[in-house]
């Protein structure tokens, strides 16, 4: 059963304007299955798997296999695997001069883009498909299902609850034994307990000092670690909103874990009722508010706004020069403290939501509203 994704356009779009697309996001986020599904009504295609030894043997000479598929489009998937390939790319696009000559497949943006940007610039565009986003799964899983199993396909969509949380320890294992062993610098073990202590501490500022004594290592050590989580897709980092009032604010960024599943796996959570009853509740509703905006306004930047005086409100964020405020409560009652309504005062956002998991919204007071993740989208479509 194939479910449509909201960025399925925008990429079909992409192909159109540009030689390259590039479709970036974690590991078993549905990227090979949505690109399918799009290569299904073009016959003039092909699909390449950089993890299978006879599609990777093909690319021996792949100067003369691609020239030999010239006028095709060409879907190159695990790209980073093979990353001497884009000058090679660069070289094609520019002789070929014509748009949709290959789509590819990246689950790493750190070497993606950094080969990619040397070799492609203006001739590439990125997308980024995340996990499941709240509105793609059009209502088949319930909020307490989505808190707990998060986004990603094998997880949410699997109906037996031990076998999702099974799936997510399997992936957490996989991506530390097996992906990040690409990148020099890190141990498997180190990272692990990295990872778990970011959930325990999940959308909190991070103290790299504090971190670097808990686990033995240094603090530039620890900001190369969470780089690389973050350019794997598996961290969220939310840098501080600055604005030019003369307020003392706090400076250091908060790190979200991506996925509300994969942060509950790493907690030991396995179920909705422990994740409700967890100290870490507020803060995955946050990230997964966090995780659903990014993915419906990719244009759109996020940054979170703390004076040292209680000023706060969860995000703040800037869209075609805008900038509305984003505060997050895991209640079906919610409230606004003091320091919420401080922060409104300093930022002047054009609008407040509050995103509650909820069905629908209402209107708290001008200029301040209550909404769900399924009236999110439209909500902020209105304002812009």
């Amino acid at each position: 059963m194939f479910l449509p994704r909201k960025i399925e356009n925008s990429v079909l779009k992409a192909l159109q304007h540009n030689p390259v697309v590039a479709l970036i996001g974690p590991r078993q986020c549905g990227k090979s299955t949505l690109v399918k599904y799009l290569l299904e009504s073009n016959a003039n295609s092909i699909y390449l798997d950089l993890e299978r030894p006879s599609d990777l043997q093909k690319l021996n000479d792949a100067e003369w296999f691609f020239n030999s598929q010239k006028g095709k489009l060409i879907c190159i998937d695990e790209i980073q695997r093979k990353p001497e390939l884009f000058p090679l790319l660069r070289s094609l696009v520019d002789e070929w001069n014509y748009n949709g000559a290959f789509l590819v497949l990246g689950s790493a943006s750190r070497d993606l883009l950094k080969q990619s940007s040397e070799s492609l610039a203006g001739r590439i565009s990125y997308k980024r498909l995340s996990p499941f986003l709240w509105q793609e799964l059009n209502g088949r899983p319930t909020i307490e299902n989505y808190y707990a199993k998060g986004g990603f396909p094998r997880s949410i969509l699997n109906a037996d609850l031990d076998a999702s949380y099974e799936w997510r320890e399997n992936f957490i294992s996989t991506f530390l034994e097996r992906d990040l062993l690409q990148w020099r610098g890190f141990t498997p073990a180190t990272m692990r307990r990295l990872w778990q202590m970011l959930a325990h501490n999940n959308g909190q500022t991070v103290e790299y000092s504090s971190l670097a004594k808990s686990l033995g290592i240094s603090a530039v050590t620890i900001k190369n670690y969470i780089d690389l989580l973050e350019s794997t897709f598996m961290v969220d980092v939310v840098r501080p909103y600055i604005s030019n009032l003369g307020k003392r604010l706090v400076k250091a960024p908060k790190v979200y874990i991506t996925d509300s599943g994969i942060c509950s796996a790493l907690l030991g959570l396995s179920s909705f009722e422990a994740v409700s009853g967890h100290s870490a509740f507020g803060a995955i509703w946050e990230q997964m508010v966090l995780v659903n905006l990014k993915g419906l306004f990719p244009e759109a930047i996020f940054y979170f706004y703390r004076t040292s005086n209680g000023a706060e409100i969860d995000f703040v964020m800037k869209i075609k020069n805008s900038v509305i405020a984003i505060e997050c409560k895991s209640s079906f009652s919610p409230t606004l403290s003091k320091g919420n309504y401080n922060a409104i005062e300093d930022i002047t956002p054009i609008h407040t939501l509050i995103v509650c998991p909820i069905e629908n919204g209402w209107s708290m007071k001008q200029g301040i509203e209550i909404v769900s993740l399924n009236e999110i989208e439209e909500k902020i479509k209105g304002l812009i």
